[in-house]
């Protein structure tokens, strides 16, 4: 089993509560961190954290592919995997997943082992592509060695205190309330309060020197990694 640090969050979006729930028993044996949405509407307002969608196409309201479409086009979300799992087997329909950019096209009805095995396969690659390494003047966050430096100095975080500081420093400019800050750093598992969100970005702030006002504050909706107007 991975370790919590270690472990990927994977969303899966489809309508039908019964496939849901194999998937994310499967995903969860096989050391994933899971959940599910229910429409493409829901899963716009999780997908923020994902590493990894697992994509139905034809659902009530938006379709599979428009969500990907949107999701494509969207800086702050372009570079999740997207592994479409559908009914729709046509050459023309996988080639339109594809050319939207489907990492993987899975269709119905499918071995949950070897969607399973997708997932494995599609996040190894991604991980080679992904921004390993990610720097803000003298403010550094090394995904690989899960290590963050100031002015060349290592900083002693916490793993919570990672994951919020690798999420927001690589979502700039987005504003996270404390739910999605909850939902995509702490496991489900565990029952915490949104004040637990503050406590962390004051500690956080503390061991940022110079860069703790990077971590922004706005009142009635989150907080958010802002760029200080005297860094280059």
């Amino acid at each position: 089993m991975q370790s919590l640090m270690e472990q990927k969050r994977i969303l899966v979006v489809d309508d039908e509560r019964d496939l849901c729930d194999i998937l994310l028993f499967n995903l969860r044996a096989a050391g994933y961190q899971a959940e599910a949405a229910y429409s493409a509407e829901e899963a716009l307002t999780l997908v923020h954290g994902c590493d990894l969608l697992l994509l139905d196409v034809m659902m009530p309201g938006m379709s599979g592919f428009e969500m990907a479409k949107r999701l494509k086009e969207d800086e702050r979300t372009r570079h999740i995997p997207v592994i479409f799992l559908t009914a729709k087997d046509t050459e023309d329909d996988t080639l339109l997943g594809f050319s939207l950019g489907a990492d993987d096209y899975v269709t119905k009805p499918f071995s949950v082992r070897e969607v399973v095995a997708r997932v494995k396969a599609v996040l190894g690659r991604s991980r080679c592509a992904a921004n390993v390494l990610m720097a803000y003047g003298g403010l550094s966050v090394d995904a690989a060695s899960k290590t963050v430096c100031v002015d060349g100095a290592p900083v002693a975080l916490t793993r919570t205190e990672y994951a919020l500081l690798h999420l927001l420093f690589s979502h700039r400019g987005q504003v996270f309330s404390r739910q999605q800050l909850l939902d995509s750093v702490w496991p489900q598992d565990v029952i915490v309060t949104e004040r637990t969100v503050d406590v962390n970005i004051a500690r956080l702030r503390k061991k940022l020197d110079r860069y703790a006002a990077c971590l922004v504050s706005r009142t009635g909706f989150g907080y958010s990694f802002e760029e200080l107007m005297d860094e280059g």
